[in-house]
């Protein structure tokens, strides 16, 4: 069921959403609901961020250990020693 909704918005903002509406041939009121409705999706199940899979990074976890060292020092010694 639709239903009218008022926004008191700056009109800058409106003629910029406009133009993004017209590029994407649709109505400023299709994106206003399309981002209402995405936002209040979002905040009603937040995913833990340990349970999003990301194969790429996943593979690189424990590649390095952290000993703790700077890392400009470790960069340091590392540039020494190859360039001697």
């Amino acid at each position: 069921m639709l239903t009218k909704l008022t926004l008191t918005i700056e009109k800058e903002v409106i003629e910029r959403a406009k133009e993004y509406a017209q590029g994407k041939n649709k109505s400023v009121s299709r994106i206003v609901e399309e981002y209402l409705n995405n936002v209040s999706k979002a905040t009603s199940r937040t995913v833990p961020i340990r349970e999003i899979k990301a194969p790429i990074t996943d593979s690189l976890v424990g590649m390095f250990a952290d000993t703790g060292e700077d890392y400009k020092v470790m960069l340091e010694t590392v540039r020494a020693e190859r360039f001697k």
